[in-house]
């Protein structure tokens, strides 16, 4: 019997009814057409899993009854990578962050580089982060995350790299012409990958990354789209010092 998996954005504990997030709702009653005292299993992407049921399937609300503490494997990786994203048009940006996600990223940093095209104002930058982090919620819940990687405000490419400190790690940036190749990386825990957007990080953004102690990272001698670029270096970066 298949056992949805759903992310409920509250703290969660056994005894506790909580509503279902309104998508998730309607695709197990409208899609899945369950019925009350289906098992589920749910997470608040703090680290912890429960063990839960459908308690009701009203037209406008379906809530989840919390049973108990569930045993799960624990899929986080132990390198804490950041991406730092140049914002990509569309549903490429969407792309990128559910398969960031799955291949284990801890964090999410949309930035606006000098070749972004995206633009956004406070309102509609507030929607896209809210939009984002849906993404991210459903890719944990397919992948078998318990936390969710954070997803960051829009912010700059040069306030954001002079706002780094120590837990940055070892900092990457994405460049066709760069000194370092994924089979030279030291072994790191934490890692800060800098990728730019459709066209690339300009020679502008890339000084300001070199300013900020970014070395240059090449992935071979063709040239990447920003949505194949960016998980070729986390799944390089997995594989060579993750958990891949």
């Amino acid at each position: 019997m298949r056992i949805p998996r759903i992310y409920v954005p509250e703290t969660l504990r056994p005894g506790r009814e909580v509503e279902l997030p309104i998508q998730a709702g309607e695709h197990l009653a409208r899609v899945l057409r369950l019925d009350r005292g289906h098992p589920l299993r749910l997470f608040d992407g703090t680290g912890e899993e429960y063990e839960a049921e459908l308690a009701s399937l009203a037209k406008r609300s379906v809530t989840a009854r919390v049973l108990d503490s569930a045993e799960a494997e624990d899929r986080e990786s132990p390198l804490h990578i950041t991406l730092a994203q140049g914002i990509a048009r569309g549903e490429k940006m969407d792309w990128i962050l559910q398969k960031a996600t799955e291949l284990g990223v801890a964090r999410i940093v949309p930035i606006v580089t000098d070749r972004t095209e995206v633009k956004l104002d406070p309102e509609r930058a507030e929607r896209r982060v809210a939009h984002w982090e849906a993404v991210v919620a459903s890719a944990c819940e397919q992948c078998g995350r318990r936390r969710l990687p954070a997803v960051g405000e829009p912010v700059k490419l040069a306030d954001w790299a002079a706002s780094l400190d120590e837990s940055a790690g070892l900092r990457l940036a994405l460049n066709p012409h760069g000194d370092v190749a994924p089979r030279d990386l030291p072994a790191s825990g934490q890692a800060t990958l800098a990728v730019g957007p459709e066209g690339g990080l300009s020679s502008h953004d890339l000084a300001a990354l070199g300013a900020a102690g970014f070395r240059g990272l090449r992935l071979g001698p063709r040239i990447l789209r920003t949505e194949t670029a960016g998980l070729a270096a986390l799944a390089a970066m997995q594989a060579l010092i993750g958990d891949l």
